[in-house]
């Protein structure tokens, strides 16, 4: 049977069952995504790690039905009813929901009215009317009349039990009118009664019908949340129904039975009784099958968004190595300002109090220059919360009025920042400051290094998903933490600087071992080799050959160390060094471009691996992150009523969802660039065109004060007031309040080539309370 899997999964990802099963081994003997995907090249056949993510998902999802299916064979098999066609259908079921098909006849249940009926000796009524309906149904049932038969009526009752259990038993048939119902079926809406004013923010799902394969994930939660809000009431829908005679469900459970209406005795009571198990028992139970796979599509597209975020998010350009200031705005409270070091160490902090009711602007900004001067401040991150476009005016102040300063300010996300701040990790790693000077610290390090400051938060709390909080946690953990891994070891992590949080990320170190690493660290100095890891307690063999190629130690004794060259292949490197004379090849491009890799192939290194390390030496430790670059904000532009439609701004796209991107341009919310909007060309998925954390150019398309929406369309050409059906796909859209996580809205179902009309569709949205 493992065989079969790992050939089903190679057929699914259209690689060899061989480099499945290679995969598998290393992956059931502890190795992880990353270290596979770059260390284990030649063993795998160079799947990636994206082919590993899924292979790793698949594989669970087999191994999962594989265990069923033996539980289900012994069930049937201790019931004395598993013959040999049984038991290959069982063995061919290639899903878990066909495997249960097979198995609800057998399946352990509460006595129900068709056991009863057997009881009674009623099967052999129901047997007799479905093979002859030349019978009377009257008169046959008369001959089973007796002392727990009370009538004729009573009899014929339980022969129909019979027969609805026997049809919606079948297995074969249940899958088919399943998936005749997903493709021909609708989920449909409608406002409870009296819910019109507490489910205001559902309208646009009180009167709605959309097929089921073309409901895209957030108008499904959507739905899913007003009805757990008691808003809508939700139906599942199969088809149209006819207006006379029986439907098309009601014939395929007849043709499958050889029940036909031939004006035969029989022929209305069995067409009666399939009207009555499609009715009663088998569209209820396909209703909840198509439940479920509706969450479950939704909740997957969701996952993945939420996982394409925050990999956009973490990856994002970093500052690098320059002293920052960290303000963390507010106004009665005050702005809390932290200045952090190159290497993010908190060397002063401070609170201002330069906005209502203080208003003590000059002496806010006397302050900040002082504690820019004294130590060395190039860049000034400020929290895009509350009084965040105030602060910003601060910042912008400060640097006109010290342009000796050579300030550059940036506007930072303050997701997940107050977490951060509370929790344990944060009162460990900056004990002496107040829980609202480490929001300024955090904000100021995210800027200097997102990836390395984010890892301390839950990725749940970053806020970059849609409806994250109707989807199912273990799943949406799983992932994200997937997430984070990937990227962490993508880019890899300073030994000597890596807090425990961003060490618990690295392949092969867990949470105590990196509690190990940062002890050992901090009681014996810096690491000077990746060879002293193995000094560190409870590290052994295994995770240093997991960890020491993600591990980087800039300046080391053996510039390697600083590479992401793995210390086993080590050798390979000084083959090449002596290939060339014994000159070193670190990051001397001329020396590397005249060797071959082929040269240095042997049986533990092949032709991948060895092409990975000569490109690694070309330029050792490189970043694979993008340059450090910022969006300038419009001066003059600093809330909603500033905006006008036909203004052309530079902002920044804050999240990505599956009906478009929301971008800050400086006014406290997030306007919206619909998918439509994005580009000239059809776009199927936004993240195709932007991804969170992109500088971009917008046009604003529409505003609506009152209610705080902002269209935006990065269709520069568009204009505002232009009739949409005129526009090339022209934008429509709604601002955003920032800080939140799970948001996500509705919209009536578009065309792809048209627009939605932008005050429905941001209304919608609006009303489903995104990032709320």
């Amino acid at each position: 049977m493992t065989t079969s899997i790992h050939q089903r999964i190679a057929d699914e990802l259209g690689v060899r069952a061989g480099q499945v099963t290679a995969a598998v081994d290393l992956l059931d003997g502890g190795a992880t995504v990353p270290f596979i995907a770059r260390y284990r090249k030649e063993v795998t056949g160079t799947l990636d790690d994206t082919q590993l993510r899924t292979l790793e998902e698949r594989l669970g999802y087999l191994r999962e039905l594989e265990e069923r299916r033996a539980a289900v064979i012994d069930s049937v098999r201790t019931q004395g009813k598993l013959d040999d066609a049984l038991h290959a259908q069982l063995l061919a079921a290639d899903s878990k929901a066909r495997l249960e098909d097979l198995y609800l006849p057998f399946k352990p249940k509460r006595r129900t009215k068709a056991q009863i009926a057997r009881e009674q000796g009623l099967e052999p009524l129901a047997d007799q009317l479905l093979e002859d309906p030349s019978h009377n149904p009257q008169e046959l049932a008369a001959g089973f009349v007796t002392e727990e038969v009370a009538d004729v009526a009573a009899a014929l009752q339980g022969a129909r039990s019979i027969l609805v259990e026997r049809f919606g038993e079948d297995g074969d048939l249940i899958g088919e009118l399943r998936e005749q119902m997903w493709t021909r079926g609708r989920l449909v809406s409608k406002l409870r009664e009296g819910k019109e004013e507490d489910g205001s923010k559902f309208s646009d799902y009180f009167d709605f019908s959309e097929p089921f394969t073309k409901l895209p994930s957030h108008r499904i939660l959507a739905m899913f949340r007003g009805e757990k809000e008691e808003a809508l009431e939700l139906a599942l829908e199969p088809e149209e129904a006819p207006e006379e005679g029986p439907t098309s469900y009601e014939t395929r459970i007849a043709q499958r039975f050889g029940i036909a209406d031939r004006g035969r005795p029989a022929d209305r009571w069995l067409n009666d009784t399939v009207r009555w198990a499609w009715r009663t028992r088998i569209l209820i139970h396909l209703g909840i099958d198509l439940r479920s796979r509706l969450r479950q599509f939704a909740e997957d597209e969701a996952v993945r968004v939420f996982a394409s975020n925050l990999r956009d998010l973490l990856l994002a350009a970093p500052a690098g190595t320059r002293a920052t200031m960290g303000l963390d705005p507010g106004f009665r409270t005050g702005v809390k300002v932290a200045v952090v070091d190159a290497t993010g160490k908190v060397v002063a902090h401070e609170t201002i109090y330069p906005h209502v009711p203080a208003n003590k602007w000059d002496q806010s900004i006397h302050t900040l220059a002082a504690l820019a001067r004294k130590h060395d401040v190039e860049l000034i991150a400020i929290g895009n919360g509350t009084a965040s476009r105030e602060t910003d005016k601060l910042a912008g102040d400060l640097i006109s009025r010290h342009p000796d300063l050579k300030l550059t300010k940036v506007m930072v996300s303050e997701a997940g920042a107050s977490v951060y701040s509370a929790s344990a990790f944060a009162s460990q790693e900056l004990p002496g400051l107040d829980v609202s000077i480490r929001g300024a610290v955090s904000i100021a390090r995210r800027l200097q290094d997102p990836l390395a400051e984010l890892v301390k938060i839950d990725p749940k709390s970053i806020g970059v998903g849609q409806y994250q909080h109707d989807l199912a946690e273990a799943k949406l953990s799983k992932s994200l933490d997937a997430v984070v891994e990937d990227c962490v070891n993508a880019v890899g992590v300073d030994l000597n600087t890596a807090s425990a949080p961003l060490l618990t990320r690295v392949s092969g170190i867990t949470s105590g071992l990196a509690e190990n690493i940062v002890l050992h660290r901090d009681s014996n100095g810096p690491f000077r080799s990746r060879k002293a890891l193995k000094d560190v307690a409870r590290l052994g063999p295994k995770a240093f050959e997991q960890c020491a190629g993600f591990l980087r130690i800039p300046n080391a004794d053996d510039p390697l160390d600083g590479s992401t060259v793995h210390p086993e292949a080590y050798p390979v490197v000084r083959r090449m060094q002596e290939a060339v004379g014994g000159e070193s090849v670190v990051g001397n491009v001329a020396l590397l471009k005249s060797l071959r890799a082929e040269r240095f192939v042997d049986e533990t290194f092949g032709l991948p691996t060895i092409t990975d390390i000569l490109r690694e030496l070309e330029k050792p430790g490189r970043d694979p992150r993008p340059a450090f670059k910022t969006a300038t904000f419009a001066d003059g532009v600093e809330k909603l009523g500033d905006l006008r439609p036909g203004m052309v701004l530079e902002g920044v796209v804050t999240n990505v969802a599956a009906f478009g991107a929301f971008v800050d341009i400086g006014v406290h919310q997030d306007g919206l660039v619909h998918i439509s909007a994005l580009s000239n060309d059809y776009v199927k998925d936004p993240r195709d065109v932007v991804k969170s954390g992109d500088v971009v150019k917008v046009k604003v398309m529409e505003v609506d004060i009152p209610r705080k929406r902002i269209g935006l369309t990065m269709r520069l050409q568009d204009e505002p007031g232009k009739p949409k059906e005129q526009q090339q796909r022209g934008g429509g859209g709604q601002g955003r309040p920032r800080g939140g996580g799970g948001g996500g809205g509705q919209q009536r179902q578009q065309r792809p080539d048209r627009a939605p009309a932008g005050g429905a569709m941001a209304d919608a949205l609006r009303r489903a309370g995104l990032g709320k």
